[in-house]
């Protein structure tokens, strides 16, 4: 088939590869405009664009995919089907109807759990044994299309929603060519996900990531790893944010926040069982080991982490909820 490939991120660049590697025809891709990077906020190409242009292959950055050039051009170049990874923007029927067989997503769940733009992160942050990556025809609404193929990974009890992506990914990308195969060849037949088990899974904001400890343990390592690396679990100290690495769950207990600094560790209590801090990065600083960064703020025992006991609970479910328009 001729395919045209959206998506943007890094995560979507395994995807790319494997469509370019396949024996499909890849006659473009789409992706995000240009956007600011780094500390000069210079306008750098997203990694999906610097890849397509690294392949060869003609490279779109519409504003919007309703932009009637856009969609001139998407029609110009005569796909049979678009595979879309991580694109980021609202899809218009008017461009989904443009390629005979659809848009064709790579979302990284087991859908209908986990609909939303933070799949991965939410699954972390729940506490699942297992999620994954389906494939599906993308609708307008949201990730509710129907279903081409899915696949199944375990996730680790270390897990960090960024190393869990990263084998998604990596295993997904098969999985998306495989979709493309059974398309071409018509051995895949789209099915309608069930009405059951649909839950949602909007972006995590940096207020959702602020750490609360007066939560059992394991709700804080959750937050911790669903967070990490973006947009970055946090706390305060002496009213100065400072990021928060995952952390390990010890034996003994302490007051919520509370802290005690060894010679090479720093434990904080929670609402259960105390945790050892594994990096933290303060403000203008470099990400370090806990214990240096205790010895650099001449951190003693008995100090404490966030707000006072007292402050009622900020804590509550991670996002807003999404619309029901499609993206990719």
């Amino acid at each position: 088939m001729r395919v045209v490939f959206a998506g943007t991120p890094e995560v979507a660049v395994p995807s790319l590869e494997a469509v370019a590697a396949s024996g499909h025809e890849l006659v473009g891709v789409v992706t995000r405009p240009d956007a600011p990077s780094g500390r000069g906020r210079r306008l750098t190409a997203s990694p999906v664009a610097q890849r397509a242009v690294e392949l060869g292959v003609p490279v779109l950055k519409p504003e919007h995919p309703r932009d009637p050039d856009f969609q001139e051009a998407l029609r110009a170049l005569r796909p049979d089907c678009c595979p879309v990874v991580a694109y980021g923007a609202l899809l218009p029927q008017s461009a989904l109807d443009i390629p005979p067989h659809g848009w064709v997503n790579l979302h990284f769940s087991c859908l209908p759990a986990w609909r939303g733009a933070a799949p991965v992160q939410h699954a972390v942050w729940a506490g699942d044994e297992v999620t994954g990556a389906t494939t599906f025809r993308i609708v307008k609404a949201m990730d509710a299309g129907p279903t081409f193929g899915v696949m199944t990974e375990r996730i680790r009890p270390t897990d960090t929603a960024g190393d869990l992506l990263g084998r998604l990914a990596e295993g997904g990308a098969g999985l998306l060519v495989a979709t493309l195969d059974g398309i071409e060849d018509g051995s895949l037949v789209a099915r309608e996900q069930p009405e059951d088990g649909v839950s949602l899974a909007p972006k995590i904001l940096v207020e959702d990531a602020e750490v609360d400890w007066r939560e059992p343990a394991p709700a804080v390592d959750r937050r911790i790893r669903a967070c990490t690396p973006g947009p970055g679990a946090w706390s305060t100290f002496e009213g100065e944010r400072i990021k928060i690495g995952p952390v390990e769950i010890t034996d003994g207990a302490l007051p919520p926040g509370e802290i005690v600094v060894g010679k090479n560790h720093v434990v904080v209590g929670t609402g259960t069982h105390a945790v050892s801090l594994g990096e933290v990065k303060a403000f203008g600083k470099k990400q370090m080991r806990a214990a240096d960064w205790a010895r650099g703020v001449r951190l003693e025992s008995g100090a404490r982490l966030g707000a006072p006991a007292d402050v009622p609970d900020a804590s509550a479910a991670p996002g807003a909820e999404p619309g029901a328009e499609p993206t990719a």
